[in-house]
Parts: structure tokens; C-alpha cells; sequence
């Protein structure tokens, strides 16, 4: 009687497919069977055990360049290498938890991207009179200042809850934010220029800036970004921005 068994039979006794076999003789980590007198290799119990071996070691998360050593190394060294595979696995897991709950939030409408912070000034604008499209603009900039500007993100956002604790302060901006709704010739934009200026004049610590870009090679690009960020569709309050900017500059202020 002939012995061993072809490589398909040895595939479905050991569960894998005989592409995965071929694979693990590609990589050295089975050795290939002798061929018997019809020209077919023959896998017997040895090949067999050490298919199951590596299998359930690649399984387990072992990576195939690693298996080949664990399986010839001594107990101890076998021991090892796996705690070390544990653990590596454990910090994947604890990894892939961190995301699954971070989609759980996103998917909750959580402000994942935004420290509790952050959210809770985004959480005060409604009762303050800001609509639900002022708070979505504020969303967008908070994070775009946080990714742009992460060293100076707490200090700035002092700045906004310095602002929001000024009642004249609150008005003054949700008036500014209106003008974004406006026409970039409408003749509103002047004289609201004229106000906001005179705004920040008088009191130039209710002027949020970006200090913490100053100290950057690449301060100017970030700047830009977060200052012209979603400008294509509020042409009014690019506009109403730029002549703030150029009355506040020539009073004195020193902007970014």
C-alpha cells in the first residue's frame, strides 16, 4: 500500500486550502514530501503534524518569517517568542477597541474629534443665540485649529470662553457671522467693519489670534489655511475679515 496521502487529501485533514500548503513550502516552513513512482508527492503523518503546527501558530498571529524558528527553537525560547506574540496581539486588539469606539461616538453624533473642552463651548452657543449652522462653523474651525495649530490650542480656546463670558462681545460676533450670508459688495460690510474694529480697539483681548503659529517655519501656510478656510462660500465675510484685519493693523494691533 502506498503511503501519505496527496496534497489535497493533506489540505482537507489539516483545514487549509492547498494554495496555503504551497505557500508554506514557498516560505521553508514545511519541507516538500519525496515523490513517489507516479510522480506524486506523498505526505505522511510527519509533514502532516508540521502542517498543523504552522497553521495554528498563523492562526494564533505568529507571522510566517517568525514560525520557522519558533517551531525548531528550544521550550524556552518557544515560550517567549509567544508571550511576545500575545502581546503584540493584545495591544492590536486594544487598538481596534480605541477605533470601534471611536466609531460607536461618530456614529452617535459625539464630537470625537474635539477634547470635552471644546465641546463644551460648542455645547453653550445655542443657548447664547447661535444657530445650528453658527455651530457647525465653529466645529470646523475648532478642528481645523487644533490639527493646524496643536501647541496653542488650549490657549485659544481661553480666548473663546473670554469671549463668550463678554454678553457685548457674543453680539458682536454673531452680528460679524451674519455678514457671511451677504453679498462681498453688499454696503452693510463697511460700517459693520467700522463696528467690529472699534470693538476690538477698545477691548483687544476679546481678539482671538493664532499666536502659537508665530514660532513656526511653516506658520504663514497654517494661517493661511485657517483663515481662508470655507471663504468660496461666504464672500461677504471674506470681505468684512480683510477690512477688520486692515483697521485693526492700522490702530496698531499686532496680528499674525
Amino acid at each position: 500500500m502506498t503511503a501519505g496521502v496527496t496534497i489535497g487529501q493533506a489540505a482537507a485533514f489539516v483545514g487549509i486550502t492547498v494554495k496555503t500548503i504551497r505557500h508554506y513550502h514557498k516560505n521553508g516552513l514545511v519541507e516538500e514530501p519525496e515523490r513517489d513512482r507516479s510522480g506524486y508527492r506523498r505526505y505522511g503523518s510527519g509533514e502532516l503534524l508540521r502542517l498543523v503546527q504552522v497553521r495554528t501558530l498563523a492562526a494564533a498571529g505568529v507571522p510566517l518569517a517568525e514560525i520557522g524558528p519558533v517551531l525548531d527553537a528550544d521550550p524556552e525560547t518557544f515560550t517567549a517568542t509567544l508571550a511576545d506574540v500575545e502581546q503584540s496581539l493584545t495591544d492590536r486588539i486594544d487598538d481596534l477597541v480605541a477605533r470601534r469606539d471611536t466609531l460607536r461616538r461618530l456614529a452617535t453624533g459625539d464630537r470625537v474629534l474635539l477634547p470635552p473642552r471644546a465641546c463644551a463651548l460648542l455645547d453653550r452657543m445655542p443657548g447664547l443665540g447661535f444657530d445650528a449652522d453658527d455651530v457647525r462653523t465653529a466645529h470646523e474651525a475648532l478642528v481645523l485649529v487644533r490639527a493646524l495649530m496643536p501647541e496653542g490650542f488650549e490657549e485659544y480656546l481661553g480666548q473663546i470662553e473670554h469671549g463668550l463670558a463678554d454678553p457685548g462681545h457674543v453680539a458682536m460676533t454673531k452680528l460679524t457671522w451674519s455678514a457671511g450670508k451677504w453679498a462681498a459688495d453688499d454696503p452693510r460690510i463697511e460700517q459693520l467693519a467700522e463696528q467690529v474694529a472699534a470693538h476690538f480697539i477698545a477691548d483687544p483681548s476679546l481678539l482671538p489670534t493664532l499666536d502659537a503659529l508665530r514660532t513656526r517655519t511653516d506658520g504663514d501656510t497654517r494661517h493661511q489655511l485657517l483663515t481662508h478656510h470655507g471663504e468660496d462660500e461666504r464672500p461677504g465675510w471674506t470681505r468684512l475679515s480683510a477690512l477688520i484685519q486692515q483697521r485693526l493693523r492700522a490702530a496698531g494691533l499686532d496680528l499674525p
